[in-house]
């Protein structure tokens, strides 16, 4: 679990660091600029959609730092071409074509159905 007031210390240290102001490092992200408040303030935890643009936008910050805290930020230089190789050859081993084998919608009171072609 997230700890919301460390969460927004390391983000603004982020924001700190690259000289940015919430709005243009929103920008730059591609998030609204509320969204930036919102996380800062305590009000909203962050999405998984915004860690990954954080993390895509600022190769520097460090996954497991920005979540919990653990690591360092930034990241040398040198590991950062280590983490962009891995992360190619991630993004090519999911540009396989993948087809979907059956579909399964779980509801509420336990029940399930299940979709085959």
């Amino acid at each position: 679990m997230i700890n919301n007031e460390a969460f927004a210390k390391r983000l603004q240290k982020v924001i700190d660091f690259y000289r940015e102001s919430a709005s243009s490092f929103a920008e730059k992200i591609g998030v609204q600029r509320s969204s930036i408040s919102h996380i800062l303030s305590g009000r909203n935890k962050p999405s998984l959609d915004f860690i990954l643009k954080v993390l895509s936008s600022y190769p520097e910050v460090e996954l497991y730092w920005l979540l919990k805290g653990k690591g360092i930020f930034p990241v040398p230089q040198n590991q950062q071409k280590e983490i962009v190789k891995t992360a190619s050859i991630e993004t090519l081993k999911e540009t396989k074509v993948k087809t979907i084998d059956r579909i399964v919608i779980f509801y509420k009171d336990g029940s399930f159905k299940s979709f085959k072609e």
